[in-house]
């Protein structure tokens, strides 16, 4: 069952429809515009509902992406660096986004950093091949998944403001 802020969310993030990975060159070029065209379309969507909370770039191939995301909770900004690398066999099998400074603080992450999206998000990415996308797993996977968590490990302290960490300094 989907609620329905998350269908509103899905319903502005364009499917994609090539089924190509990186091995597969001239469909893969055409798979990444698509990729592009719908994170581009995301993130537009989010700063028009005051929702910005990610920013992505890939190397030249597509193939490894980084960037930065963040949370807001009591009027403060905690901000990750995140990273994944499209698997070979995507758009079949789901990018694992990793935030490598959180690892080992919370059970819901596996070696190095990557968040767990195991039990939620990869059956519906399976149901959705090629459909779904980056944009998906960014909206679907570590969107629900920083809400969570985020919250959680600054309550338990193992989370802190960067301006808190510096006063310990």
């Amino acid at each position: 069952m989907v609620d329905a802020a998350t269908k509103k969310t899905l319903s502005n993030i364009p499917l994609l429809k090539t089924k190509a990975g990186p091995r597969d060159r001239d469909l893969w070029v055409q798979r990444l515009k698509e990729e592009y065209q719908a994170l581009i379309q995301y993130v537009e969507n989010n700063k028009k509902e005051d929702n910005d909370w990610f920013r992505l770039e890939s190397n030249k191939e597509g193939t490894r992406w980084f960037g930065k995301c963040w949370h807001y909770q009591d009027l403060m900004k905690y901000e990750f660096e995140i990273e994944f690398d499209i698997p070979i066999t995507f758009p079949t099998t789901a990018p694992e986004i990793a935030i490598p400074e959180l690892e080992g603080k919370t059970a819901k992450m596996y070696r190095g950093g990557k968040i767990c999206l195991t039990d939620h998000f990869k059956p519906l990415w399976g149901r959705n091949v090629p459909k779904f996308g980056i944009a998906h797993a960014m909206a679907l996977g570590l969107g629900p998944w920083l809400a969570v968590e985020i919250p959680d490990l600054i309550s338990k302290g193992l989370v802190q403001h960067k301006d808190d960490q510096q006063q310990q300094k």
